[in-house]
């Protein structure tokens, strides 16, 4: 990214990083900016849309647009501004685990950035409950923010697992392996993602942004507003208008 696809990224999150110095202040602040900014959403891939991976369709859609993604998008474009910032990024394959009874494919995509003070997991593509900030990779280390409560630890078959602490039980979110993925390897399960019978993400129009209290989400027809895990708004049986209004309003999302 040139100087001023810098600059037009950063107005889009709401971060003034001009002079700044890449560490993990600037990091904490662009991820927590990003995730109340740009909305998870795959409502091109329920319009039937092919989604491109490339740097410049995904600065278009996402920064001139204003539009949002799900992780092979958002994560690609986030990785993008971290290395022109100076960041050092790598990107691994992820199992998503939450709500899993068996062990699916990969088909997660987080990134791995180094600061000063150590290795953190970055991710900006999940529509649910989520880091809001990076999260350092120290097995066993207790990392609080936003009322949630997370934790590395390693695993044989699965690499490195996220727990998170969800009603007084731990349950694992994703994992990985530490194995640095180029651009090209994402283009294969994002097509799996795109047009596979068995995706979950071409079945009905799913959006989520994070709010400084909670999150807000459209599930088909349905609008929700939450405070933490608890909803204070529900709307049902949207008409398209009502629908479109909501986009607009509530995500920022206009056709």
């Amino acid at each position: 990214m040139d100087k001023a696809m810098i600059n037009k990224y950063c107005e889009r999150i709401g971060v003034d990083a001009t002079g700044r110095h890449a560490d993990i202040g600037l990091l904490r602040e662009l991820q927590y900016r990003h995730v109340l900014s740009v909305p998870y959403e795959n409502l091109d891939i329920i319009r039937n849309i092919p989604l491109s991976l490339k740097e410049d369709d995904l600065y278009e859609k996402i920064v001139l647009k204003h539009r949002g993604g799900y992780c092979f998008e958002l994560n690609a474009l986030f990785s993008a501004l971290l290395l022109s910032l100076g960041y050092e990024v790598k990107s691994y394959f992820a199992r998503f685990l939450r709500g899993e009874k068996e062990l699916p494919m990969r088909r997660h995509r987080v990134l791995r950035v180094e600061c000063e003070d150590g290795v953190y997991i970055c991710d900006v593509g999940i529509g649910q409950i989520a880091p809001r900030f990076p999260l350092k990779l120290e097995t066993g280390l207790l990392q609080e923010q936003n009322g949630e409560t997370y934790r590395f630890e390693y695993d044989e078959k699965l690499g490195y697992v996220l727990w998170e602490l969800y009603k007084g039980e731990w349950r694992r979110y994703f994992s990985f392996f530490p194995e640095e993925q180029i651009e090209v390897d994402f283009l294969q399960p994002s097509f799996f993602c795109e047009k596979h019978p068995d995706s979950v993400f071409n079945k009905t129009a799913i959006v989520a942004i994070k709010t400084e209290k909670g999150r807000k989400s459209i599930n088909d027809r349905e609008y929700k507003e939450f405070i933490g895990e608890e909803p204070i708004l529900i709307k049902s049986d949207l008409s398209d208008s009502e629908l479109t209004q909501i986009l607009k309003d509530e995500f920022g999302i206009s056709f």
